[in-house]
């Protein structure tokens, strides 16, 4: 079962306001950026958990289940599975930056999984569930790196941070029953009312003020 250890949301507004001038860089660089869109791409372990959360968001356009980060190519959940392809579990996320921050979704991150257990997530083990952020560019690779280093020396955690950080060379996306998994499971499938539903209600607790409005 996974063990989720949500962050003192008073810590994280701290830290945010320190990286209050990456926020302002961040904000120029929209300016001058034509795109209506970005992508960002997070390990968390079990992919199922991460694409409901993050789903929520407002701004999130849309959360695709996929694999990175392993040298098989088009890989299987089954292969995957096996630990065997290099490659983890993780979702890609497509955002609108007028509205949600790369700042917000790491912040997300940092607060939903365990980023100090090593290739280990609650009950799954293996390099597939590990705690990684696949960045896209330079900027979001600064950010991811500034985060880490700034929660390791503030003490956020009682162990260091092994959250894997490498480039984003090639996603691929999983099986199409994987999409959508907790909405369509959530009340057939145990793992998602003994794992993912109590994760999800602690997320929309501490991040009320980022959710989508209901419809």
């Amino acid at each position: 079962m996974h063990s989720m250890k949500f962050v003192s949301a008073l810590f994280f507004s701290v830290l945010i306001v320190q990286l209050s001038n990456s926020r302002q860089n961040n904000s120029k660089k929209n300016t001058m950026n034509t795109s209506t869109t970005d992508t960002a791409t997070f390990g968390t372990g079990c992919f199922w958990c991460t694409e409901a959360i993050y789903k929520e968001l407002d701004g999130v356009i849309s959360v695709m289940p996929g694999y990175a980060g392993g040298q098989t190519e088009n890989p299987t959940y089954k292969e995957v599975c096996s630990g065997e392809t290099g490659h983890a579990e993780c979702t890609q996320i497509v955002y609108d930056p007028s509205k949600i921050s790369y700042d917000d979704l790491l912040e997300v991150f940092w607060q939903v999984h365990d980023p100090t257990t090593l290739n280990r997530q609650g009950a799954d083990v293996g390099t597939q569930y590990r705690s990684v952020i696949f960045y896209h560019n330079d900027e979001q690779k600064r950010l991811a790196e500034k985060y880490k280093t700034e929660l390791d020396r503030s003490g956020a955690y009682d162990k260091p941070i092994v959250t894997q950080i490498a480039p984003l060379e090639k996603f691929y996306p999983a099986e199409n029953y994987h999409k959508d998994y907790y909405e369509y499971n959530k009340d057939k499938n145990p793992y998602c009312s003994i794992v993912i539903r109590p994760k999800l209600e602690k997320f929309r607790k501490v991040f009320k003020e980022k959710l989508k409005s209901p419809l």
